[in-house]
């Protein structure tokens, strides 16, 4: 599978400001118009309304939002047509804060996305690279995230890293052929 054609469903991970996002929207683009986009994100300060304002920017009038910072698993299960998910680590973010039941909420997630007909790309940052995090609600993030990218990822047809605006395949569609859950 080239970087251009989407499979049913691609993870796509990296670290902030990897190029993650813009590749995602390319994967999904070449795929027929509409496409979905499903936003995790909420704008709590105007930092991050800017962060999103540059993101709807570069996306055309082909694309539809749909904000959905917590209920994700019950919006995968409505969509149709090319999906694309940013960001997985924001919804984990607004769960923790919610204070969710974050096993519960990744198995609801997977079943949704195992269900979705694709092509579904779904973008998250990379946190466990780093070093240990120095309080425990830290750590717990970096662990459920890890969590979510691992369970996420057995899902995956294909998993991408993003690194300094290159694609890297860490699993090739080719691992998996032919699978559906």
């Amino acid at each position: 599978m080239t970087d251009t054609a989407p499979d049913r469903m691609t993870l796509v991970l990296g670290g902030a400001r990897s190029g993650k996002s813009a590749y995602a929207e390319r994967l999904i683009e070449a795929c027929p118009a509409p496409w979905l986009y499903i936003a995790t994100a909420q704008a709590w300060d105007d930092e991050m309304r800017a962060r999103i304002a540059e993101h709807r920017a570069r996306r055309s009038g082909d694309w539809r939002t749909l904000d959905v910072p917590v209920a994700l698993p019950e919006a995968v299960a409505a969509a149709t047509g090319p999906v694309l998910i940013d960001c997985l680590t924001l919804w984990l973010t607004n769960l923790l804060l919610a204070e969710a039941d974050l096993d519960a909420a990744t198995e609801a997630l997977a079943r949704a996305c195992a269900a979705a007909p694709g092509p579904l790309v779904l973008v998250a940052n990379e946190v466990g690279l780093g070093i240990v995090p120095d309080n425990a609600l830290a750590r717990r993030f970096r662990d459920a995230a890890g969590r979510l990218h691992q369970r996420l990822a057995r899902e995956a047809d294909r998993v991408v890293l993003t690194v300094a605006g290159l694609p890297l395949t860490v699993k090739p569609s080719s691992e998996n052929p032919g699978h559906r859950p």
